[in-house]
């Protein structure tokens, strides 16, 4: 879990390695653009809070960073690589955009819901697996395809998608 702290400088908002390695993400920008790193420090925070940003955290990365609380929001509520809510352990986003569906994605979808015994949105009992839609992850010449944590799996097959969720720990 986080050591996140709201009141005092900026500089104890944050434990000293996460602090350290916000800041590398910083110095790749021009000093008066520190907020530059917004999308970077999120997925900071997210991977040291069991994969998920709460609004306290979201507010500490504001305060971090100099910029209004509203931009962090906005940032971490459009993009859905990030989770405003706990997750499990292991998380599976499908792609179900064009060109996964017309290559089989909803018949993927049904196979990881059956498997997982979870519908799109859910965390398995044992909270090892969310599984998400995602609108597009970029990969539509592996389609279907799908992201198991930040390994991409393409032209996925039910045989494939088995050995894959054996593969989860």
């Amino acid at each position: 879990m986080i050591n996140i702290r709201l009141t005092g400088s900026k500089e104890q908002l944050f434990n000293g390695d996460i602090r350290q390695q916000i800041d590398s993400w910083i110095a790749k920008y021009p000093a008066e653009q520190k907020q530059s790193a917004v999308i970077p420090s999120l997925h900071i925070l997210q991977d040291v809070n069991n994969g998920w940003l709460s609004k306290l955290a979201m507010k500490a990365v504001a305060e971090y960073l100099d910029m209004p609380a509203i931009n962090v929001y906005e940032v971490g509520t459009f993009y859905s690589m990030f989770e405003l809510n706990p997750v499990g352990k292991n998380k599976i986003n499908v792609c179900t955009n064009i060109s996964c569906q017309l290559n089989g994605s909803e018949s993927i979808v049904v196979q990881l819901k059956q498997r997982l015994g979870i519908g799109l949105g859910e965390t398995t009992n044992d909270g090892k697996i969310t599984l998400k839609e995602v609108e597009c992850l970029g990969a539509c010449c592996g389609a279907p395809m799908m992201q198991v944590n930040h390994d991409y799996h393409e032209h996925l097959t039910f045989d494939k998608v088995d050995q894959i969720l054996d593969g989860i720990k």
